[in-house]
């Protein structure tokens, strides 16, 4: 039975923009609509902001920054207003969650799951008000008497926001911001723009001063031109590399600030103690995570060439038993994918697998019971070569490789040889060679015997993966700059030091 239609998205002003606190109509009629993914029907309509928008929202933003109250609020007070947002997001987890699927697929279950975590990520940067150095006493050599390294808001924040995970991506970039003092324009993706919508809802209902958060949703040229605008002091981003490289090259024209969290080719290298049933059914059941829309996912399965075979039969007997069907439906265990765009994308990398020869031991097609949907099979390829495109590209749909190696040396070559470095683990029971393996890797991340990512200490990459991090205290540094002060005596509103 399909239950994809059983929920109305619930916004309440898809047809208005969210600028200097209050739901203002677009300057145009045109409007973005939003297809499920899992019938192909219309689920959402909402207003497309252009350029005219765009300038609008920055221009609110840069008067809460420049003029208004929030920069000058103390640490503490932009806290509970951090507090008041996460305690909204919990109220509306289940609006959250029914989103989600009808958006970009991810089952309902694990939808309403996530849902549950994101207010937490507001409350950890809320408590570092009191916790995180924003102020501190530094000996100087300059002949001040008093030396002070301070760090203050970088300034007004775009946000651009993809579609695979909005409500999380928001929270990483957004929470930091509001504490550090900053003002934010996030900008939604034209495919998933229900979860801004909600956050601009909260950020009304809170009573966050005006023109702290604005929110809309934009396509390509508006988004560049919120790149462009030179009243962004930063943008925060998450997407594509292509793009990534883009904004860098755009905002490095005039030394503006970014944060880039970009795309992965992550590699799983199994260390030849370990037992290879267990490491694929681990595999297989964090790859159907989002359909493997996932730029974290484990896809570059990197294995002993004795025991590929071994690896090849028991992944794509895991992951090929996983049941693909409507997100809505209990039963499922992967829903589709976001759009009809993505599952080309996918299914051109699948035939491209096919004519270099690969070996195909898992899916390779549309699933043959569903008839509607943007829905592919669970696919897994063998004897894949390292430097082929499916090697080396990230797919972004639930595809996995099987790299031969001839041993631990060359399975860490392999898995340095790559663009990128987001993410990665090793699969052994020797503590040691883990470490020792995970030193080795050129990865933001490297988990042990599982993917395992922890944005309670720091989420990003190397290479074309992307540039600062997310999550954590480490989160919270490039929202700030630093600012040294040199001064001929104590000010008043530090503690007189003891003699």
């Amino acid at each position: 039975m399909n239950t994809t239609i059983a929920f109305e998205a619930p916004v309440k002003y898809p047809d208005r923009l969210f600028i200097g606190g209050a739901w203002v109509e677009p300057s145009s009629d045109a409007t973005i609509e939003v297809i499920a993914p899992g019938t192909e029907e219309p689920y959402l309509r909402v207003a497309e902001a252009k350029e005219t928008d765009i300038e609008r929202a920055v221009a609110a933003a840069r008067l809460a920054f420049d003029e208004g109250p929030w920069p000058r609020l103390s640490h503490a007070d932009r806290a509970a207003y951090l507090n008041a947002i996460a305690a909204k997001l919990d109220e509306r987890a289940p609006d959250i969650a029914a989103i989600w699927p009808n958006e970009m697929g991810i089952l309902y279950a694990m939808a309403q799951n996530y849902s549950k975590g994101v207010s937490g990520l507001y409350r950890f940067y809320g408590g570092l008000a009191t916790r995180f150095p924003f102020e501190e006493e530094r000996r100087t050599f300059s002949g001040a008497k008093l030396g002070l390294l301070v760090r203050e808001p970088v300034g007004v924040v775009g946000a651009i926001i993809p579609w695979n995970g909005p409500i999380n991506l928001i929270a990483f970039k957004v929470a930091p911001a509001l504490l550090a003092g900053c003002t934010v324009v996030i900008k939604a993706s034209p495919e998933a723009p229900g979860h801004a919508l909600i956050m601009a809802e909260i950020a009304e209902e809170i009573g966050l001063p005006a023109g702290v958060i604005n929110v809309l949703t934009a396509d390509r040229a508006a988004s560049e031109a919120l790149v462009c605008h030179p009243g962004i002091d930063k943008i925060a981003f998450t997407g594509s590399t292509a793009a990534g490289k883009a904004i860098a090259s755009i905002l490095g024209a005039r030394m503006a600030r970014y944060t880039l969290e970009l795309g992965g080719k992550s590699a799983a290298i199994i260390l030849d103690d370990y037992d290879v049933e267990t490491a694929a059914k681990t595999i297989a059941e964090r790859a159907r995570d989002m359909t493997g829309q996932v730029c974290a996912s484990l896809t570059r399965v990197i294995v002993s060439r004795s025991r590929h075979d071994r690896m090849l039969e028991a992944l794509a007997s895991s992951f090929g038993a996983i049941r693909v069907g409507d997100p809505f439906d209990p039963a499922s265990q992967m829903g589709p994918l976001a759009t009809r765009r993505q599952r080309d994308r996918v299914e051109a990398y699948i035939a491209g697998a096919r004519a270099d020869g690969f070996t195909l031991a898992a899916g390779g097609g549309r699933p043959a019971h569903l008839n509607r949907g943007y829905y592919v099979e669970p696919t897994v390829f063998g004897n894949v070569d390292n430097r082929s495109r499916l090697g080396q590209e990230e797919v972004f749909g639930p595809v996995l490789s099987v790299i031969p190696a001839a041993d631990e040396a060359e399975a860490v070559r392999l898995a340095n040889d790559s663009p990128f470095g987001l993410n990665g683990s090793v699969f052994t029971n020797d503590i040691d060679r883990a470490y020792t393996v995970s030193r080795q890797v050129r990865s933001g991340t490297m988990g042990h015997n599982a993917i395992r990512l922890d944005f309670s200490i720091a989420f990003g990459g190397f290479k074309q993966s992307g540039v600062g991090r997310e999550g954590g205290v480490e989160g919270l540094h490039p929202y700030l700059e630093t600012k040294t002060i040199l001064l001929d005596g104590r000010p008043s509103h530090l503690p007189v030091k003891d003699a």
